[in-house]
Formats: structure tokens, sequence, C-alpha cells
């Protein structure tokens, strides 16, 4: 690794001061993905700023209307243990369970965790691909077995982050800071994930020289139910083969609203908004989660070694409702 500056700033502003947006400055807060990208020369920081000793990004706390406000310095660990979270909001505490170990769930935080670098064997190792700016996708015509089987193309990795899918399905929002006071927006969390193109070759909509600095989730409605299950290619602490968040809200035995969203399966969480249809206004039964298991695979393009992604997409999908029935 090379050498470079690393200053601390104490407030927010100080920090937003700091970020040149020069592809040379980066924040860093729990820095368990930051630090392994700048080891492999993947980034190259001649300054890091750090944010951890801003305490006013560290909170979790309910809103005047209930709902749930989590600074992007909240630690993974604090989120999902937090009763708030687990009393309701389920799918977001059931996939930071199953994201990292304790130890990294320790430090990473919410923040970094949903900006996360594509963990694309090709990105992460001496290749210079695509997303680093080269003219080729290795993944489309080499080993791409954990790669996108919707929204690939021109880059086929996937969003690795498994809070983020829960946060979609509950559909959250992320207020984001830039270094002047006209640079404030708060955007829903699915519009922060994007689909890498050649003028933005990134997962997320984050400029260089912005900041998230708070996750904002609404209070269930009555009748709101979320969970959230993930396969992984080990029995624990991988990132996900396929992961699947589920949100339904329940009026009179029939469902008023659906959220699908998929993990491991694009450049982005996914929602499946075909299996959504398939499940608005039925009763959740066994006719509507088959339609909707079929429905949520619709569309799918597989590359030569990921087939298997759809079938385990539908099982995904199958168990979700059907547990949710209960």
């Amino acid at each position: 690794m090379k050498t470079f500056e690393h200053v601390e700033p104490k407030a927010t502003r100080d920090a937003l001061g700091q970020l040149a947006g020069d592809g040379l400055t980066f924040p860093i807060a729990g820095g368990t993905d930051l630090l392994t990208v700048m080891k492999k020369e993947i980034v190259r920081a001649q300054r890091l700023v750090n944010l951890k000793e801003i305490a006013e990004l560290r909170y979790i706390r309910e809103d005047s209307r209930g709902g749930l406000r989590l600074g992007a310095l909240a630690t993974l660990d604090e989120v999902e243990r937090h009763p708030l979270v687990r009393e309701r909001y389920p799918a977001l505490a059931q996939a930071i369970a199953v994201s990292a170990s304790p130890q990294l769930r320790t430090m990473g935080t919410i923040g970094g965790n949903l900006c996360q670098h594509s963990r694309c064997w090709y990105y992460r190792e001496d290749f210079h691909c695509w997303l680093k700016g080269g003219e080729v996708c290795y993944a489309r015509d080499g080993q791409n077995a954990q790669h996108a089987i919707f929204g690939g193309g021109p880059c086929y990795s996937t969003q690795p982050s498994d809070p983020g899918p829960a946060l979609v399905a509950l559909g959250a929002r992320v207020r984001i800071l830039g270094p002047s006071a006209d640079r404030e927006r708060t955007i829903p969390i699915e519009e922060l994930f994007v689909v890498p193109t050649e003028d933005r070759r990134r997962l997320t909509a984050l400029a260089p020289d912005e900041l998230i600095v708070e996750v904002q989730v609404s209070r269930p409605a009555p009748g709101q139910r979320s969970r959230y299950l993930k396969a992984m290619d080990r029995a624990i602490w991988a990132f996900a083969l396929v992961s699947v968040a589920a949100n339904l809200r329940l009026d009179g035995g029939r469902i008023a609203e659906a959220r699908l969203v998929l993990g491991g399966v694009a450049p982005k969480p996914w929602r499946a908004h075909d299996a959504e249809a398939a499940l608005a206004g039925r009763p959740l039964d066994t006719a509507a989660i088959a339609d909707a298991t079929r429905a949520a695979v619709r569309g799918a393009q597989p590359l030569v070694h990921n087939a298997y992604k759809v079938p385990l997409a539908e099982g995904l999908v199958k168990r979700i409702l059907e547990d949710l029935v209960e």
C-alpha cells in the first residue's frame, strides 16, 4: 500500500470540505471494504478523510412519526441489534445478521456497506476490466458463476450489499450532502444504486465529493410484514449468490402492496416488478405465490455459468412468500 495523508475532521461539513472529488481523496469509516481495494491498488488514495470521529453521524433513533433514522456511521452490529429495528423492520435485521462476521459487523457502517466496491473477481484481481476503466468485462465470456442475470452489460458484476435490497424493499430514503449547502438531496434508496454506464463506471449515484449522512425508513403500516433470505456458496459469511427481500402489506386478507427485491443477480438491487404485480390485490395463497415465483425471474438472461441462479431465485421467492403467510 502506498503512503497517503490522513485527516480527521470532527464535523460533517469539515469532512465534506476535505473531499476534493479528484479521484485521489476518499472517505473512510469502518474501512472494511476501502482498505482491501487500497491494498490491491484498485484505489490509489493520496488522502483519506476519516469520518469515525464525527459523532453527529452515529445514531439510531425514532423520528416524530415513528419512523427509523440511521446515521451513516451507525455500525451494522448496532443496527442489527437495536430493538426498534428488530421489532418493526425484521427484513433489515435479518439482512445484516447474514451480511458478515460479527467482527466485521462491529467495524462496518451502514453508510459504508451501501457504497461497497464490486466483489467481481476480475475487478478485485489484476485485470484492467471495464469497471476499472478498461474496454472489456471479462466476466461476460469468462468465469461468471456469481455474476448478473439481470441488467448486465457492459458490466456483469453484482451489487454486494445485503442491507441494500432490504432497504429498497422497505422503501427507504437516503440523505446525501455535497460540499456546498445547495448540494443536499434526499432520494429513494432505490435511486442510489445504479447500473454502471460509460459515463459513470460506479455502482452508486454518489459523486466523489458527496456523502450519505442518513438512512430514513418510514414506520410500517398496519398489516405490513417483511423478511430477508439469502443463499450462499458456504454456510455463512459469504456474499449472496441470490437473495430476496420481501415487504408486503395485507388489508382484509389481500395484498394491498408488495415489494420484492432480488440481490446477487444484478449490478443493483433488482425490483421484481412483474412478481409484485402478480401479487397485487390477491390473497397470499398458493396460486398467488406460484404466479409471483414465475414472474420474479421473467426476463433473466443468464450467462454460461450462472443459469442456476434462475431456479435458485424462484425457490427463494417461493420460500419467503410462504414464510410470510405464517
